[in-house]
């Protein structure tokens, strides 16, 4: 199978990766060449444009920031796109971003997959994500290969295009709510004079215990914040699940709150490192 990923940020290029170890014929593109350029030691093709990357590929997975650089790009790509191939939109682009790029790909005719992932850089390297799938259940034999390729599973949410990126809004409402409740109650520990280690020593074993809390704890006591999923991506997807609630009638005092906790360890020079640096918001 041929594939393209369109993105080789932390997650584009820990994806192809893992699709060259599956055994895919990989052709990558990322607007700044040199971040796509190392993976032609591990035997990725590199394309210097968008258009020449798609130009064979059986399935396209765009890894992009959001959804307007998403939209962009397909844009420019569509028309090119060999015409039993399938476009998999793969980042958190929210509702009406969601709907955006379903719309595009349905003016250009062209088929396609709403599919966000859950997983953050080193479950993308491993292939571990867990795939957040919709759209029409005739294209799923054609791109599943690709998705165990990188994932250890695939959820088809629905057929109605859009359903996987609202599934993955929920997802990461809870993922960025863990995150700053683990970051405010080791500063709380500090403040108060207490062995930081001792807060995650108490929950070890415990009901309330998470693998997560426990990493993203010792990263907070280890200060490593080498990113796996950065402050400023988690500000982003905040937005996205603010307008998410507002727009379906439910309360975002909970978000509203988290998203300034990362507002503020963005503001004091933290926005590019892992989300466990949320830490320095409190």
């Amino acid at each position: 199978m041929r594939v393209a990923i369109l993105g080789t940020g932390a997650m584009g290029a820990g994806m192809a990766q893992s699709l060259l170890r599956a055994g895919m014929d990989v052709t990558v593109w990322n607007r700044t060449v040199a971040r796509a350029e190392p993976l032609a030691d591990d035997g990725a093709t590199v394309a210097l444009d968008p258009v020449a990357a798609v130009a064979d590929a059986d399935v396209v997975m765009a890894m992009l920031f959001d959804a307007a650089s998403t939209i962009e790009v397909m844009e420019t790509v569509l028309p090119h796109l060999r015409k039993d191939a399938v476009f998999v939109q793969c980042a958190t682009v929210g509702v009406e971003g969601a709907a955006q790029t379903a719309s595009v790909a349905a003016r250009h005719g062209v088929a396609f997959l709403d599919c966000p992932v859950l997983g953050t850089k080193a479950p993308a390297e491993q292939g571990k994500l867990v795939m957040l799938a919709s759209g029409d259940p005739a294209l799923r034999e054609r791109v599943q290969p690709a998705f165990d390729g990188v994932g250890t599973k695939t959820i088809w949410v629905g057929d109605e295009l859009g359903l996987g990126s609202k599934l993955k809004l929920a997802c990461n409402a809870w993922i960025a709510t863990l995150a700053a409740a683990a970051g405010q109650s080791l500063a709380l520990a500090k403040a108060l004079g207490v062995d930081q280690q001792l807060v995650l020593d108490a929950f070890d074993g415990s009901a309330a215990n998470s693998a997560y809390l426990q990493m993203k704890g010792a990263a907070i006591i280890g200060d490593s914040y080498a990113p796996q999923f950065s402050v400023d991506g988690v500000r982003k997807d905040a937005g996205l699940i603010g307008d998410a609630l507002g727009a379906s009638g439910v309360s975002t005092v909970l978000i509203d709150g988290v998203r300034a906790a990362f507002d503020a360890a963005s503001s004091a020079g933290h926005g590019g490192d892992d989300m466990a640096a949320v830490y320095f918001g409190f």
